[in-house]
Order: C-alpha cells, then structure tokens, then sequence
C-alpha cells in the first residue's frame, strides 16, 4: 500500500497533512509513503525526519503521487494538482464541497474518489478524526494571542506601586470548541471573560471555564443537527442581536466564532454596534472565511473603524503549524485505519463515517447534500 503526503499550495497554508511521527506509524503498519520534497518544512518538519521515520522524500507531486492507493492533502486541490490523479485514485483533504461544488464535479468526472475530512459526522466513534474540532482548537487559541497583542490593555489584573490595574473585558460569540478554547485561553491570561451560544446546552461548558453565561429566549431551539448552531428565524436573531449590542459595548476583545454548516455566517454585530464599541477595542472575527460574524470584517485583513480594530484571519490554523499539523495527522491516521482491512484498502460504505464524508465515487458525486447542485 502507497500513500502519497503532498506539499501544500495554497497561499499562506504551512500546515502538513502527514508529519513524520505519524508517517513513521504508517510505515510499521505497512505503508509505503512518499513525501514530496519539503512538504512539511513550514510546518518545522525537516525532509530528513521523514527519511528517519521510514518515509521516502520524492522531487514532485506527480512522482508522489504515481502508483498511489491514497492522496493526502490539507487544502482541496488545486486545479494544476487535479490533472496530476489518475482515475481511480483516492483523495483525502479538505475539501469543503458546499462551497465547491463544481471542483466536486470535476473529481467525479475524472474519475476520482474523494473524501473531505470536513464532513467527518459528529459520533462518538469519529471523535478521534474530528478535524474540525482540532484545527478550531487551534484558531480559538491563536485568536486570543492575537487580541492580547492588539489591545493596548493588560489582559490580567495587576496590583501595582502605580496602582491597580482592572482586567479586561473579554466577550467571546459561539461557545463551539473554538469559542469554548478562546474563553480557556482568554481565561488564563486573567481577562474577565462572558462567553455567547444560542444553545442553552452551552451553559455549563461556558461556566465550567470560568466565564459568564450569556443567554437570551429566543422562543425557539437554536441547536441543529450534530451538535452545531442552526439558522435562526427573524425575530429570534433580532432578539440575539440586541443582547449582543448590550455586551460588546462594554468589552475590549471580542471574538466571535459563530457558523452554520454550509450556509453564510450569521452576522451577529452590524455596522452600529461596532460604533458602540469603545475606542481601542478589538474585534477577531474566526467566520472572516465564510463571511464574518461582523458586517465590517474583511477576510484576512484589518479594518480599523472609529477607533476599533477588526481582524478577520481565515486561517489561523496555518498560523501554528507545528501544532496544527501534528492533530491533522493523528486524525487523517485514524481515518486512514478505517479504510484498510486485511493489509488492503476497502471503502466500506456501509460505515456511517465513510458513506458521510464520501464526496466523489465511481464517476458520481455521492455526497447527499450536493447531488442536487450536481445533476444541474
């Protein structure tokens, strides 16, 4: 058995989808797997660890990818990387194919199976390839470092000769796990935290870190399907939002994490409220990708308006890659272990977790919730 661990393309992405610890599990487990060249060398991963651990380091995609069970990516393909697989060939990455259908289509014309790590099902089978939860573990961390570094405050309290020094005001919106991670980590650099979610079931997750609870009726449920926040009706996001507008003027960091699978961001704080907002305060917006929570977010850039800072990172992952990659890893390699029996690769699609993150098969699009888009 062949896997191949491609160099990523995509601007700003240094994370890996392989590294060598794990690269060196699949070699005892009987993999032959080939690296391109200085795949993992942003990451901190030089190609010599790799050779160490048992991996062959090869001069390009295509040698990698050449006689392949597997492809092993981070990022979805470029369009360049799709003409590389041959038919047949089995994609893993992130594909995000709600908001690419077409590159969907094409992997299914080409005759590509793939597979994105991004529609792994919620179970608690699966927790152990949840990419999404270990790459927002990451981002809700980074998002607080990158506030503290930003606000010209303190974060913690300080009791000093020039007299005491108040904490900062943190409001955090989403208490998914890369909110419930900004409130830890805002939490542990002293700041007084309030944490947001739409689900009363948030409540003792929120409080267990020590934040406050912000909650609001809405008149209606705002938990979906796998655990994740729902598009809410009209009057329940008018009622949201005003509760939203009395916190963030007081706050001096605000982070917001809110999404809804496969739609827009909700936009949580409008151009008035940002208004509100005291001078020298700081928004990080980690829905920048999808839209933002915020109306005046740019994705990867700093707007600052009326004194107010607001940074809309996309991918903040990639920002610490060493770390980033090294959970990507340990997730691919549990997934990958439930595609091999008896020392072969077989897609069983009766497992609810490979028929659920199945996007391309046998020259069809599978996944249900594109099969519409697809056929137009």
């Amino acid at each position: 058995m062949k896997l191949a661990v491609l160099k990523e393309t995509a601007n700003g992405e240094r994370r890996v989808a392989i590294v060598p610890e794990t690269a060196g599990r699949l070699v005892k487990a009987g993999w032959h797997v080939a690296v391109e060249k200085e795949a993992g060398l942003e990451a901190g991963f030089p190609d010599e660890l790799y050779v160490k651990a048992g991996a062959q380091v090869v001069g390009s995609a295509k040698e990698a990818i050449e006689g392949s069970d597997l492809v092993l990516k981070i990022q979805r393909p470029s369009e360049q990387e799709e003409k590389l697989l041959p038919k047949g060939a089995i994609l893993v990455a992130l594909l995000d194919p709600l908001r690419n259908p077409e590159q969907a289509k094409r992997l299914a014309e080409a005759g590509i199976t793939s597979f994105s790590m991004d529609a792994i099902p919620r179970i608690t089978r699966a927790q152990s390839m949840d990419v999404l939860s270990s790459q927002a573990t990451v981002a809700g961390y980074k998002a607080v470092l990158l506030a503290a570094a930003q606000l010209g405050k303190f974060f913690p309290m300080m009791m000093t000769a020039a007299g005491n020094i108040a904490p900062a005001r943190v409001f955090v919106l989403g208490a998914g796990v890369a909110g419930l991670q900004a409130i830890a980590t805002a939490r542990r650099l002293g700041a007084l935290v309030e944490g947001f979610d739409v689900r009363a079931a948030a409540k003792e997750q929120v409080e267990s870190l020590g934040a406050k609870f912000i909650h609001v009726e809405l008149g209606e449920s705002g938990e979906g399907t796998g655990g994740y926040a729902k598009e809410l009706s009209e009057e329940a996001h008018r009622k949201e939002q005003e509760l939203i507008h009395d916190h963030v003027k007081t706050a001096d960091v605000v982070i917001t994490t809110a999404q809804v699978p496969g739609k827009p961001a909700p936009r949580l704080i409008t151009a008035d409220m940002v208004k509100d907002m005291q001078p020298g305060s700081i928004i990080v917006d980690l829905a920048a990708s999808t839209g933002g929570n915020c109306e005046l977010t740019k994705a990867d850039e700093v707007v600052e308006v009326g004194g107010v800072t607001i940074l809309g990172p996309s991918n903040l992952s990639a920002t610490l890659p060493y770390h980033a990659s090294q959970m990507y890893s340990r997730n691919i390699q549990a997934f990958i272990e439930l595609l091999v029996k008896d020392g072969e690769v077989k897609l069983n699609f009766d497992d609810e977790i490979v028929k659920s993150c199945c996007i391309t098969h046998e020259g069809q699009v599978v996944y249900g919730a594109l099969q519409p888009a697809a056929a137009k």
